[in-house]
């Protein structure tokens, strides 16, 4: 059965997405991105310096020839300070793709859905890859496809909440109604999190928190990867439908006849 991902004519091999924050050291965390399969890992540019020497950096860590490196806008606060933050992340040489965050709001870190569309429409003019990290909104998703953006990447809970899908109802429109790859992103705490979210449709997962708060990152990281893979296939085969009564999976009728 062919099942290709496809993100701006580029073919992904995992639909399992890490990001590098919250790990104790960079030795946990590559553990943790090998164990994935990932193939395509976050860094968030407001905790590189790229005046450093080489090898001090997060980015020093990953192969750029094994892994797209993605960076992110975290930090943002307005649609003009992400395409700046973009702009500078490819002046240093990082990849014209870029997870566009904007979340002004410093206790529920919820995306700002006008500043990201904005900067959306920038950012896309100005030839860059764009996977906008939004709130589960579908009207605001299809905006985002309408501008050009290469997925959308609705939360399925706060970030780094661990609570799983909050947003699934949503997440279920933006999923029939896109014609580009959708990303859940934020919250996912567990592996089944990211398997319903899978089986749900999504074509990919994003996770952090959930890797790097646990006692062993590594272990996690294909916990979730093995997780991820059995919703997608779960998905393609058809899951059976609901009942609202029980219905025998050995029925007599046959048998008495």
């Amino acid at each position: 059965m062919s099942d290709k991902l496809v993100i701006a004519d580029r073919e992904i091999r995992s639909r399992f997405f890490v990001g590098t924050g919250k790990f104790q050291n960079n030795s946990a965390m590559m553990s943790a991105i090998e164990a994935s399969g990932a193939e395509i890992v976050t860094v968030a540019l407001r905790r590189l310096d790229f005046e450093r020497e080489k090898g001090e950096n997060i980015i020093d860590a990953l192969d750029p020839e094994k892994y797209l490196i993605l960076p992110n806008t975290s930090g943002a606060a307005t649609a003009e300070e992400a395409v700046v933050m973009a702009k500078l992340a490819h002046a240093a040489g990082m990849p014209k793709w870029v997870k566009l965050e904007i979340h002004p709001d410093p206790r529920y870190l919820l995306p700002d859905p006008i500043e990201t569309l904005k900067a959306a429409e920038a950012l896309v003019k100005e030839g860059f890859t764009v996977l906008p990290y939004i709130n589960a909104d579908p009207v605001l998703a299809k905006r985002l496809e309408e501008v050009g953006c290469a997925t959308v990447m609705p939360l399925a809970a706060p970030i780094g909440c661990n609570q799983g899908l909050q947003t699934k109802e949503m997440i279920k429109i933006i999923i029939e109604q896109s014609n580009i790859p959708v990303v859940v992103d934020a919250g996912l705490g567990a592996p089944s999190h990211a398997c319903e979210a899978m089986e749900m449709g999504a074509d990919c997962v994003l996770v952090n928190t959930a890797l790097a708060a646990s006692s062993d990152p590594a272990g996690m990281a294909k916990a979730f990867s093995v997780a991820v893979e059995a919703g997608r296939q779960a998905y393609l085969c058809g899951l059976a439908k609901r009942g609202a009564q029980a219905s025998a999976s050995s029925p007599l009728t046959s048998f008495l006849k």
